[in-house]
């Protein structure tokens, strides 16, 4: 197959011209250097990366990719913290290079590599701001965006990162309420940059709005419900939950707070599907990429959901608009027979953050490790 024809007729393609931004979730030393990223970029539409703990600490469990640097590192004396620090931004900045070309041609929207503040920062929002802004300065690359939780603690975080010019990944979105608080922490960081003269046509932003998760856990739910009512309702809340998001978004963005903003050169805050890879064997392994179509969303597969969107991935148009009556029924009906969506979505950050510490110290553990042989 040419590349003309990959560009004209692949479903990744198709995505791509229905509005979708397909960004990448994974980026590890080895990939940047084979040139796999830019074979993905060339082949299958994706025009961004992003990255977590999770992901750096398996980039970094294996392959020799990082050894030169560890003993660098290791040579100087650099602590754990720092090593990973320099490590991962490494990594980062090389990426975003690579994409450069792409977030020039799209005015920043897309083209964008993301990484992650520590997530044992989670809870603390001065902590964050500042990691925030040091990432910012060591990777030193325009199209980075910073990844910062939405905890409560994150909403106050978001604003003032926003207010310095950085842009930002929301990450760990669950709940409507929580999103719409994200939402108001753009605007109003948006607000505070503008009256200190900033550019705000420079600053973007996207909210990450997990999926599957949701799915695993409301399924959980309504699996110990055990009646034939609740069992019809499995495997639905996530895309349901996802397409009232977007909903959200349209509302929030159209207000008149928002559209003044935007009149001044500021962007809208694009929606993110995250978590879209299928959990649930029984469920089609492209759900969550051809149920959520819709302009200016942005959905960051890892390589697995990718290839099986590129290779059988059926692309209808707009998945979501439209549908917001019966993704409305269908969470209503999951309330229901017993399920309390409060709860599940309270359950769901609380674990997001501490799975991500988990991989924080595994990605630790790793470094520590390398550095100690390497010496």
């Amino acid at each position: 197959m040419t590349d003309t024809q990959t560009t004209a007729t692949t479903p990744t393609a198709a995505l791509s011209a229905a509005g979708v931004s397909i960004w990448l979730d994974d980026l590890s030393r080895e990939r940047i250097e084979s040139q796999g990223l830019q074979k993905l970029i060339a082949d299958r539409n994706v025009v961004g990366v992003t990255t977590n703990p999770t992901i750096f600490a398996g980039a970094l469990a294996k392959g020799e990719a990082y050894d030169a640097q560890v003993a660098e590192l290791a040579k100087a004396g650099t602590g754990v913290t720092d090593a990973v620090f320099e490590i991962t931004t490494d990594d980062v900045a090389n990426a975003c290079d690579i994409f450069k070309p792409i977030y020039d041609s799209t005015k920043g929207f897309d083209g964008r590599v993301s990484i992650e503040v520590e997530p044992g920062l989670a809870h603390d929002a001065q902590g964050t701001i500042e990691q925030a802004k040091a990432l910012f300065t060591k990777v030193d690359r325009e199209n980075v965006l910073i990844k910062i939780p939405a905890t409560v603690e994150g909403l106050e975080a978001i604003t003032a990162t926003i207010a310095e010019g950085i842009s930002v990944n929301v990450t760990l979105i669950f709940s409507l309420e929580r999103y719409r608080a994200v939402i108001n922490a753009y605007l109003t960081g948006l607000e505070q940059a503008k009256a200190a003269g900033k550019d705000l046509s420079k600053i973007h932003s996207v909210a990450s709005f997990f999926v599957s998760r949701v799915d695993t856990e409301i399924d959980k739910r309504l699996e110990a419900v055990g009646t034939d009512e609740a069992k019809a309702l499995k495997s639905k809340a996530g895309v349901a939950n996802a397409q009232l998001a977007y909903e959200v978004y349209e509302q929030a963005f159209a207000t008149e707070r928002a559209t003044g903003l935007l009149a001044a050169g500021a962007n809208k805050q694009r929606p993110l599907w995250a978590s879209t890879g299928v959990k649930d064997p029984s469920v089609p392994d492209t759900t969550y990429v051809v149920e959520l179509v819709a302009a200016d969303v942005v959905n960051t597969m890892p390589e697995k959901t990718l290839e099986a969107t590129f290779d059988h991935g059926v692309i209808t148009g707009d998945t979501i608009t439209g549908s917001y009556a019966a993704a409305n029924e269908v969470m209503n009906a999951i309330a229901a027979v017993g399920v309390d969506y409060d709860d599940v979505v309270g359950v769901l950050e609380s674990e997001g953050v501490d799975k991500f510490i988990v991989s924080w110290n595994e990605l630790l553990d790793t470094v520590t490790a390398a550095l100690d042989a390497a010496k």
